[in-house]
Formats: structure tokens, C-alpha cells, sequence
């Protein structure tokens, strides 16, 4: 499960399906529907928020306005349409590691978008909306190796 902190803008087509596939499996396992991942790392961050429903509905609400940006259907009716902006924080060292690893992901499943953001620089990543950069290093639920 990886559930991205950077903006869904820099995801390619799979990214983007699969992180609101994956964000709609924690809201699942955050409602208490399913008894898979429910000690997983990338849920942490959800888990300790007052009111981790609403955060993840929020996540999942800015994957739906890109996938509408792009011109996907993504079905809208499984999340309630949340706008919480800079509720979480998430550190530049966070950002940096997850951008590096979709750059690894790109190069070998889609050199276009690969060709396209090969170039940022990385203190320039932007989060998703949800998030609030701070300075700091790798977060501490990531994993230490990642595929």
C-alpha cells in the first residue's frame, strides 16, 4: 500500500489508479470493514489524526479532483467531498524519498512522464493538498526499503 504524500499531479495513469484504489482499501480498513493492513505503516499518519475518516476522505477527494482533471471517471460516491487543507504534516525529507521512488517507478513503466518531471527539483515537490511541508527528514512509518 503506498499512499502517496506527494500531489497526485506527478502520478501517471497507474499511480493514480492505484493510489485511489489503495486509499480506498485504508478507508475500508479505517472504517473497520476489513481485517487486512490494519497495522500497516502508511496508515499511521491516518490513524493518529482526531478524525481519521474525515482526513482520508480528504486524501481521497484531491486523487478524485486530478483523476476529473485528467478526464477519468473515478466514482466520487465512495468519499464525501472533504476540503481539509494543511491539516497534516508531512516533512521535505518525506517528499523527497517518495518523489525518487516514482522516478524509479517512471523510468522503467512510463518514460514520458518519466522525461517530464525527471528534471524538478526536489525541494520544489509539492504535496497533496492535505499536507503541510515542514522541514525534516524520512518520516518515520515509512518503510526502510520499498519496492
Amino acid at each position: 500500500m503506498r499512499l502517496w504524500s506527494i500531489h497526485p499531479k506527478y502520478l501517471d495513469r497507474i499511480g493514480l489508479v492505484a493510489v485511489w484504489r489503495e486509499g480506498l482499501l485504508a478507508k475500508r480498513v479505517l472504517e473497520g470493514k476489513t481485517r487486512g493492513y490494519r497495522n500497516h505503516p502508511q496508515l499511521l499518519r491516518f490513524k493518529e489524526y482526531d478524525r481519521p475518516l474525515d482526513l482520508i476522505d480528504a486524501y481521497l477527494f484531491q486523487i478524485y479532483l486530478e483523476a476529473r482533471r485528467r478526464g477519468y471517471s473515478f466514482d466520487s460516491s465512495k468519499i464525501r467531498d472533504i476540503e481539509l487543507l494543511g491539516v497534516l504534516e508531512v516533512t521535505r525529507g518525506q517528499l523527497e524519498f517518495e518523489f525518487a521512488h516514482l522516478l524509479r517507478k517512471l523510468e522503467m513503466r512510463d518514460r514520458e512522464k518519466f522525461e517530464e518531471l525527471k528534471n524538478l527539483d526536489p525541494k520544489d515537490i509539492e504535496p497533496n493538498p492535505i499536507f503541510m511541508v515542514i522541514e525534516g527528514r524520512v518520516e518515520r512509518w515509512e518503510k526502510s526499503s520499498i519496492s
